[in-house]
């Protein structure tokens, strides 16, 4: 009897400091209404640090150039592509592009970029532009080899264009995406895209894509050329 009388009343304490803490709360709310969470401030971006960076420089009789390492199923290289073509357009200045897949965590990035390589290499820089393009706007249908395997054939159908049975058969396809991925380690590349505004003398990386045309007006003041002198036409890619 004595022991169910404990029980009982240690039942009791608990349920009764239960109710208190919950009363308590339920007042605080109502008189000072829902706690307020203050957000962490925002921590600012990490600069990249780069190795040999003796790559960066314009091609021969240019001024300024646009160096772009990208990966095809980055959808932040997607959103850089208008913006970064539209630029060099502009200022009809080299565009230097490599070829940079993550193949730590993208699934067929290697291979898309090898069937752009092979478009570019075999057919014209223009062609192989065109099926980036289209990769990058339908990057979200595209989850894996098979599904890219997919999109390829329909693609070179859609555009006119004859698809061989194995593409890249000597590899030398592969072999250049590959040294394309060399030179991004050999340079400190780790994530895309990476871009970079270059003349002769200096090179500053593109953190902001909205910034690149302010950067490219800078390096042209730099070398002692208006944006105004710039000739305008059509893009030059290397």
């Amino acid at each position: 009897m004595k022991t169910k009388f404990i029980a009982a009343v240690a039942v009791a304490v608990v349920v009764g400091a239960g109710f208190y803490v919950w009363y308590s709360r339920s007042t605080a709310n109502e008189e000072t209404g829902p706690a307020v969470v203050t957000p962490m401030p925002a921590l600012p971006p990490v600069a990249d640090t780069f190795k040999d960076t003796s790559m960066l420089k314009p091609p021969a009789g240019a001024n300024v150039a646009v160096y772009e390492f990208d990966d095809l199923e980055c959808p932040a290289c997607a959103h850089a592509l208008p913006i970064l073509h539209a630029a060099v357009l502009h200022y009809n200045i080299p565009l230097v592009h490599h070829d940079f897949p993550l193949t730590e965590i993208h699934v067929w990035s290697f291979d898309a970029a090898v069937t752009a390589r092979y478009l570019q290499d075999n057919i014209s820089a223009g062609v192989a532009d065109d099926f980036r393009r289209d990769v990058f706007a339908h990057q979200r249908e595209i989850s894996s080899k098979e599904d890219l395997d997919r999109f390829t054939k329909a693609w070179f159908q859609q555009n006119g264009q004859k698809m061989p049975f194995v593409i890249d058969a000597s590899g030398a396809c592969r072999n250049e995406v590959q040294a394309d991925r060399a030179l991004g380690d050999r340079l400190g590349v780790r994530r895309t895209p990476c871009i970079f505004v270059v003349t002769e003398h200096s090179w500053k990386q593109v953190e902001d894509v909205s910034q690149l045309s302010q950067m490219i007006d800078a390096a042209l003041a730099e070398t002692g050329v208006s944006s105004v002198d710039v000739p305008r036409g059509e893009r030059r890619k290397v």
